[in-house]
C-alpha cells in the first residue's frame, strides 16, 4: 500500500457526549454538509449557515468535524461561531422572537416594550423559555423603522407591536387546536 507523504496524516475527534440514540444520524448529516461545501473558497460560513438551518443551532459535535475537514483548529471555527451574533450554539425554542433594538424602534418605545416582553415570557435575551416554546433574542434593524417596535417571529416581520399585541401573539403561538371526533 502506497502512502502519500504530501498530506499530513490527521486524526479526527468528534465531541458526542451531548448526543444520545436519537441524534445518532446527526453527525453522518453534519459530515454530508461538509463535505458537500468544503471545496469552495470560503466553505466556513457556507457551512455554518447550512448546519443550522438544518438542525436550528450549530451542534458542538459539528465544530470537531467542520475543522477537520478544512484543515483548521475548532478553535478558529468556534471562534467564527462566537463572533457572528446570528449563528446559534444552543437548540432554540419551537419559536425564535426577535426583537429590535435599533434607534427607530426605541424612538417609538421599544425599551417598555421589551421589559413587557421579557416580564411576560420570564426570561431576558438569549435565554429559551423553560418549556422551550420561545426563544428572544436582540436584534439591531429588521428594516421595518417606519413602523416601530418592530419584531420578527420566523420568517415574519411584525410592526407596531404592543404589549396587548404581543400577549395575543404568544397566546397564538403556545396554544394548540384540538379538535375532537
Amino acid at each position: 500500500m502506497a502512502v502519500d507523504t504530501d498530506k499530513p496524516a490527521m486524526t479526527v475527534f468528534y465531541k458526542v457526549d451531548d448526543m444520545d440514540e436519537t441524534q445518532t444520524g446527526v453527525l453522518d448529516t453534519i459530515e454530508a454538509i461538509v463535505t458537500s461545501i468544503k471545496h469552495k473558497p470560503g466553505a466556513l460560513l457556507p457551512i455554518l449557515h447550512r448546519i443550522q438551518d438544518q438542525f436550528g443551532y450549530i451542534p458542538d459535535a459539528a465544530i470537531g468535524v467542520i475543522a477537520t475537514h478544512l484543515r483548521s483548529t475548532a478553535a478558529d471555527v468556534h471562534g467564527v461561531i462566537s463572533f457572528y451574533h446570528y449563528f446559534r450554539s444552543e437548540k432554540p425554542g419551537k419559536h425564535v422572537i426577535e426583537i429590535c433594538r435599533a434607534e427607530a424602534c426605541q424612538a417609538q418605545g421599544c425599551r417598555e416594550f421589551e421589559r413587557h416582553v421579557r416580564e411576560k415570557l420570564g426570561i431576558d435575551f438569549d435565554q429559551t423559555t423553560p418549556n422551550r416554546d420561545i426563544s428572544l433574542k436582540a436584534v439591531y434593524c429588521l428594516g421595518n423603522c417606519a413602523t416601530g417596535p418592530s419584531i420578527r417571529v420566523g420568517d415574519k416581520i411584525k410592526g407596531r407591536m404592543s404589549p396587548a399585541k404581543f400577549d395575543r401573539l404568544v397566546d397564538e403561538l403556545t396554544t394548540f387546536k384540538l379538535e375532537l371526533k
